[in-house]
Formats: C-alpha cells, sequence, structure tokens
C-alpha cells in the first residue's frame, strides 16, 4: 500500500487508500467502513480530520458519512473511513484506491465556565437562516 501522499505542492490534504483485500462493493444508499492500513501518532495539539475527495463525490456520489472525520492525538488505531453513496449506482472500493484525504490541523480546547449572561451582538440569537438565505 502506498503511503498518504499530496498530490501537488500546495495540497493540504494526504489521499488516503483503501486497504481492502477484496474488492468492496457500496450500493445506492449504503454506508461502508473502509479500512486504510494506516496507523499514525498525531502531534499534542493538533487533529487529524478525515474529509471527502471531491471526485468521487461529483463523479459517484461517494463521501465521508462523517465528515469532517476527527483523529484525535492520543488515537492509535487503524485508520478507517466511513464512506456512503449518494450516488445513482453502485460503487466499487478496490485496493489502493484513494478513497479521501487527511488534513492535520491544529486545534484550540476550550475551557468552559458557567455565567449569568453573555456579551450582547448584533446577530443576537439569530439562528438559521437569520442572515439571509
Amino acid at each position: 500500500m502506498p503511503l498518504p501522499a499530496y498530490q501537488s505542492a500546495s495540497a493540504v490534504g494526504l489521499d488516503l487508500c483503501a486497504a481492502v483485500v477484496d474488492d468492496v462493493s457500496i450500493g445506492r444508499g449504503e454506508r461502508k467502513l473502509v479500512p486504510t492500513g494506516l496507523r499514525v501518532a498525531i502531534p499534542e495539539g493538533y487533529e487529524g480530520q478525515v474529509r471527502p475527495r471531491s471526485g468521487l463525490a461529483l463523479k459517484h456520489g461517494i463521501t465521508v458519512l462523517n465528515a469532517p472525520g476527527t483523529i484525535d492525538p492520543d488515537y492509535r488505531g487503524e485508520l478507517m473511513v466511513l464512506l456512503i453513496n449518494h450516488g445513482d449506482a453502485p460503487f466499487v472500493v478496490r485496493r489502493g484506491e484513494r478513497i479521501a484525504q487527511l488534513v492535520i490541523c491544529p486545534v484550540a480546547r476550550a475551557e468552559l465556565v458557567i455565567v449569568e449572561s453573555l456579551d450582547e451582538t448584533t446577530r443576537g440569537a439569530g439562528g438559521y437562516g437569520s442572515t439571509g438565505q
């Protein structure tokens, strides 16, 4: 299996490949957990994000169901990719096929505190659709 690799000089995502022994078929509306054969040690203060590949989504309707999937820095198991087929036809995942991207990102950890009230803002409590279409 090839190691994850950047496909261009400015790419931010490393391509993850399927480490399946036999072809895996994902029917319309189905989801499958696909192994990558990869285990990583992400440094403290960072996370791994598993993201879809745009070409698979556009051409076949294949995407990462829990995008972005989070890989914590203390996780040491095999990276698995949860794919779903939103396309019109079954999709076959073959060994070595690029199925997702891995992006390493810095993270900030929040310290939550209980308060009596929040500072007022122009937006206020406006939620879904409150700033336009």
